[in-house]
């Protein structure tokens, strides 16, 4: 049987093989991951540069628009620098929650006992700031910056796998928003085509990590199948 050519600029496809039929191979997955919780109380035990390199790299293999890939991981685990980035988001959130949040907003966020002091920003081993370029880096040679596309969908998609990185790594980690995040570019020195878009304090949970007794949706409320469907079987 002939085989037909592979087009120029393309490779062959080599699909995953779980070793499992779907149906398990994706239940074991979701046993995994529904133990995932967003932490609040860290331990301060070290966790490894090369840890760290390899979530990052997980979530680098995220789709993205055009393959612009316009994600920056910057990770930081020098104390000063959390402690600055401690003071920064405290500051914002203090506007938060005295003036910018809506009385609905804080009484939603009432169950989760959050308030502006996060001491979690300088006990965590590791804080990951997310950027997202809106923008490519500039070329080297003319300066010029390419186009980015979808950067939210994209840059969304890869902290989704950072966390799922994490996790399978056995560590916790918290998707903190403190807004505005300008100050996060200001502090780490970032460039102006590079935004903030979250901050993922990572590392082993406190002894005495408690987290809120919260549940998920079930199957029933977040999956709708052939909505509106007239066709069938006769």
């Amino acid at each position: 049987m002939h085989k037909p050519s592979t087009p120029a600029g393309f490779i062959p496809h080599r699909a995953f093989d779980p070793r499992e039929p779907p149906e398990a191979a994706a239940r074991r997955f979701y046993e995994v991951i529904r133990q995932r919780r967003s932490v609040r109380m860290f331990s301060d035990r070290p966790v490894s540069r090369e840890t760290i390199e390899w979530i990052c790299m997980a979530a680098g293999t995220a789709p993205s628009g055009a393959n612009k890939q316009p994600w920056r991981f910057v990770c930081v685990s020098d104390q000063e620098l959390k402690k600055q980035i401690r003071i920064g988001a405290e500051q914002e959130e203090h506007e938060f929650y005295t003036r910018r949040a809506s009385e609905r907003w804080l009484a939603d966020l009432a169950p989760f006992g959050t308030d502006e002091h996060k001491p979690f920003l300088e006990i965590a081993p590791w804080l990951i700031v997310v950027f997202k370029m809106m923008k490519d880096d500039p070329d080297p040679v003319t300066g010029e910056q390419g186009q980015t596309y979808y950067v939210d969908e994209s840059v969304g998609i890869a902290c989704g796998l950072l966390l799922a990185a994490a996790h399978h790594a056995g560590l916790a980690t918290l998707t903190h928003t403190p807004s505005p995040m300008k100050f996060l570019g200001e502090i780490l020195g970032r460039p102006a085509h590079e935004r903030s878009f979250l901050l993922i304090p990572v590392g082993y949970p406190a002894e005495d990590c408690v987290v809120p007794d919260v549940g998920r949706k079930g199957l029933e409320r977040i999956v709708v199948v052939d909505p509106g469907a007239t066709g069938g079987v006769e």
